[in-house]
């Protein structure tokens, strides 16, 4: 009988692992609006989600500066934090920062190389620019906050 269950399970995970590969991750540049039509968990946090007034405020701060954001559409940290900045730039009605979505794979590589050029580790991870040398970066979680960590990074570079 255990057998039974240790290949029914082994079945499983193949199963679950053809299915993930038939959808297929997104990799490279991608636009927000690609993003949230292709992956339900990313819209889905989108759509719930609720910027606070402090957050809103804080994107004011990254005017003139420039984010690439490097996430996996595999990864549970990117379907939480992605979609909840990218909420907060919608909801704020600014037209800041300059955002560059970078999808990568499982390996944490892009077809552009720009994983490799930011010196990725952890996804996803969200890299400040001013003219075009970084000013600072958040891995996986903010301390503070997302948009406040970003804004503390603006304002040391002054």
């Amino acid at each position: 009988m255990r057998n039974v269950s240790v290949i029914l399970i082994m079945m499983t995970m193949l199963c679950t692992s053809a299915v993930a590969s038939q959808k297929g991750d997104l990799l490279g540049e991608v636009s927000s609006e690609a993003l949230l039509a292709e992956f339900p968990a990313f819209m889905s946090e989108y759509s719930t989600y609720e910027p606070s007034e402090e957050e809103l405020n804080a994107v004011a701060a990254l005017e003139g500066n420039q984010l690439v954001i490097l996430f996996g559409t595999w990864c549970h940290d990117s379907e939480r934090e992605v979609p909840r900045l990218l909420k907060t730039l919608d909801v704020s009605g600014l037209d800041t920062p300059d955002f560059t979505l970078i999808a990568v794979d499982r390996t944490k590589r892009d077809p552009e190389g720009m994983a490799k050029k930011h010196s990725l580790k952890y996804t996803p991870t969200f890299v400040l620019l001013r003219d075009g040398d970084e000013i600072g970066r958040v891995v996986e979680r903010a301390d503070a906050g997302l948009t406040q960590d970003l804004k503390a990074f603006v304002e040391v570079a002054q």
